[in-house]
């Protein structure tokens, strides 16, 4: 064996001996029950909230758009990809963010790439939540500017931290709306107050948020009554809304500087009528049916509340991500198996993904989910072990 391929075995032999070696594994589909080596599982693993990714009227959308427009947009959005479909998505999905314009890229972490490295620079300063998504942190490493990372949610240290980068030329507050491993909430109108009393900038990945919270499902800034008052927000529709892409919503300003500066935008070619076909059937889904909203919210609420009674430490957090904190890697994946073995598809989370001593189950609710499943998970889950925090 070569020596390159030597050291990644010793690498990867290192990590399989701290129980952090990840594994792929295929199920059969994105549903409520999904089949994994042969066995049904209720799926309490994907991101597919409100059960959108096999919706009947979404699949004939994107039928319909094969059958009218091909498979490919053949170029970049600056060269030819730029399609009719994709200008009239982004029209509609800025008016349901309430924002002046948006733009369509591939993935949610090519659309933080994109805000990033196109309005921060060497003389700017990024101020992260210290639990920020990877692809929020990579933005900001990759965008040249200093990056300052403040204490989860704590903003007396975010305050502090814009007093003393008072100098920089722009100074841009990055959050999570909700965090993808804890299921909790950023305080949007405070860090909107911050925002105004230092001219910062804030940016918004509502990537949990988008299709599950607010009234309309605009997300997080429209639950907490800051709809419209977000610089720039980032979206997905690989997680609510039941397909892939990413959607920034800003000023129109914002926008046109993308257009321009935003590598991961320009040198891609165009997402797929298909892709384009599915967000705006999803977002008539979201219109429609404001059930699976409720009934999602109803679930969290229910299954949150029933694990706080077995002593579960859990949050009264409105989100579908429930995380059952288990602190060592090895008794994550022991309690991933054991639930595996009762029918239910629950992953185990360890670092780097999560921080050191915080490995989890990360629950994933979805709106198609029985009232019998949670009775059965919560059977199946138990009181936490004495290593539980």
């Amino acid at each position: 064996m070569r020596r390159w391929l030597q050291q990644l075995q010793h690498e990867l032999t290192h990590r399989q001996s701290l129980s952090l070696r990840r594994q792929l594994r295929a199920v059969d589909q994105c549903a409520r029950i999904v089949q994994l080596d042969g066995r049904p599982l209720i799926n309490l693993a994907s991101n597919d909230y409100l059960a959108l990714a096999g919706h009947p009227h979404i699949r004939q959308a994107v039928v319909e758009a094969i059958k009218r427009f091909g498979v490919g947009a053949g170029a970049s959005r600056l060269v030819t990809g730029d399609l009719h479909v994709h200008r009239q998505l982004e029209e509609r999905f800025a008016v349901f963010k309430h924002a002046e314009a948006a733009l369509l890229t591939p993935t949610g972490y090519m659309a933080n790439l994109a805000v990033l490295s196109a309005l921060a620079g060497p003389d700017d300063v990024v101020l992260m939540d210290k639990l920020n998504h990877a692809s929020l942190i990579d933005a900001a490493r990759a965008s040249g500017a200093t990056v300052r990372i403040y204490p989860h949610r704590n903003l007396d240290k975010l305050h502090r931290l814009l007093q003393r980068t008072a100098d920089a030329r722009r100074r841009l507050i990055v959050t999570d709306a909700v965090f993808s491993m804890d299921g909790d909430c950023a305080d949007l109108p405070a860090l909107c107050e911050l925002r105004d009393q230092f001219d910062a900038i804030l940016i918004v990945d509502e990537a949990h948020a988008t299709g599950v919270l607010g009234e309309s499902g605009a997300g997080l800034a429209e639950r907490q009554g800051v709809a419209g008052h977000i610089d720039v927000t980032i979206s997905t529709a690989g997680k609510a809304l039941g397909s892939l892409g990413g959607i920034v919503t800003a000023p129109q300003l914002a926008i046109d500087t993308l257009i321009n500066q935003a590598r991961t935008f320009i040198y891609t070619t165009a997402p797929p009528v298909t892709q384009v076909a599915a967000v705006n059937a999803a977002l008539d889904v979201i219109e429609r049916e404001p059930d699976r909203r409720l009934r999602l919210a109803d679930l969290s609420q229910r299954l949150r509340s029933r694990l706080q009674q077995r002593g579960w430490p859990v949050a009264d957090d409105p989100t579908p991500i429930v995380p059952l904190i288990v602190r060592d890697p090895a008794a994550a994946l022991k309690m991933a198996e054991r639930l595996e073995a009762e029918g239910f598809l629950i992953p185990a989370i360890r670092p780097p993904t999560v921080p050191p001593d915080s490995a989890r189950l990360r629950v994933s609710l979805r709106a198609d989910l029985l009232d019998d499943d949670i009775d059965r998970l919560i059977a199946a889950v138990g009181a936490p072990s004495d290593g539980v925090r």
